[in-house]
């Protein structure tokens, strides 16, 4: 007794006490997915992949099936502040879990916000088009294992997609588009090499001169190898049946065939063979390359964007030696190498 008259004095005079962090979000519960199901019914689906590796592209491609619709960029798991952002405060818990708060079952009613927001965002979009399944692209570059198991988290009963490109090329890729951008990270030596490719590109091309810096190699491959470390095996592990990968090179190869192989994973009831003729028309224009023209024509121009290999011109002999150091086996178990004698 004498205990609860000296709380009730001090929040009397001072307030309550303010927690200062929050406890974890739970994950969402079977029974609330099958509940949260009868207003949001569409089948869901994520594209992930490391940024620069043909996430866009497959995203276009899918859309292109009467049944699937898919958007970009929400970034619900893969870029700040995320997605749990929005119930991730001491304030916003005791909100949601209050014991007078009838309308939480005595639950954190946390997961349920999470999921009937972005549930809401992907549906309005797809009702739009008609379509009954939808999803969401969203590269990473910098969050990887964490992406998946915050996804399982909100979306055990999602579908995920993979899709994977040779390191290498995501390194040149990354390269122009921090040139073409006149990224605010580019360093003096940065600057350098793009006004000497500006006035003559041929060294460039022919093993003179790199348009890399060491630092820059090791960053982009290192976060490279990590998100197909992580993101791979957190997929795998949580996933399992619900996991689809797919390599970029082999979607610029045979696309109706890896799409058809998408499409089957996703769901959908029918594949007509007409979307042969509509991939092809769809692959036919380059946006991004477009965009990029634009935005710095005597860059862009050098390097003709979307192509598999383009590494293989522009590497130097030290070039392939940092990158072999970093991510050379990883090269291999996906399937781009043999082995490290290249």
């Amino acid at each position: 007794m004498l205990s609860r008259l000296k709380t009730a004095a001090r929040i009397l005079l001072k307030g309550e006490l303010k927690k200062k962090n929050r406890n974890p979000i739970p994950a969402i519960t079977p029974d609330e997915v099958a509940e949260i199901k009868q207003f949001f019914p569409r089948e869901k689906f994520f594209i992930l992949g490391h940024a620069r590796s043909g996430t866009t592209l497959l995203m276009r491609l899918a859309r292109l099936h009467p049944e699937v619709h898919c958007n970009y960029q929400a970034h619900f798991f893969t870029r700040k502040p995320l997605l749990k952002s929005l119930v991730d405060s001491a304030e916003i818990e005791e909100w949601l879990t209050r014991k007078s708060n009838r309308w939480n079952q005595g639950r954190d009613l946390s997961p349920l916000v999470l999921r009937a927001s972005a549930d809401f965002i992907m549906e309005r979009d797809a009702a739009r088009e008609g379509k009954r399944i939808v999803g969401d692209k969203s590269p990473s570059s910098v969050i990887h294992g964490q992406v998946v198991q915050d996804m399982h988290s909100l979306y055990p009963d999602a579908k995920i997609v993979n899709i994977v490109r040779d390191g290498r090329d995501v390194l040149i890729s990354e390269r122009f588009r921090n040139f073409v951008e006149e990224s605010k990270f580019l360093t003096t030596e940065d600057k350098r090499i793009i006004a000497d490719l500006k006035v003559d590109s041929v060294p460039f091309t022919d093993g003179r001169r790199s348009i890399f810096t060491e630092t820059f190699i090791r960053n982009i491959a290192s976060r490279w190898v990590k998100d197909l470390t992580e993101s791979d095996g957190e997929a795998q592990r949580l996933y399992t049946g619900s996991y689809h990968t797919l390599r970029y090179e082999d979607l610029l190869e045979t696309p109706f065939d890896e799409m058809k192989k998408l499409w089957k994973f996703l769901g959908v009831k029918k594949i007509n063979n007409a979307l042969d003729k509509t991939i092809k028309a769809e692959m036919s224009s380059n946006p991004d390359e477009e965009w990029q023209a634009k935005r710095n024509e005597g860059i862009a121009s050098f390097l003709p964007k979307g192509q598999a290999g383009n590494w293989s011109r522009l590497f130097t002999a030290r070039d392939k030696s940092i990158f072999k150091e970093v991510a050379g086996e990883m090269l291999v178990k996906w399937g781009y190498e043999k082995d490290l004698n290249w």
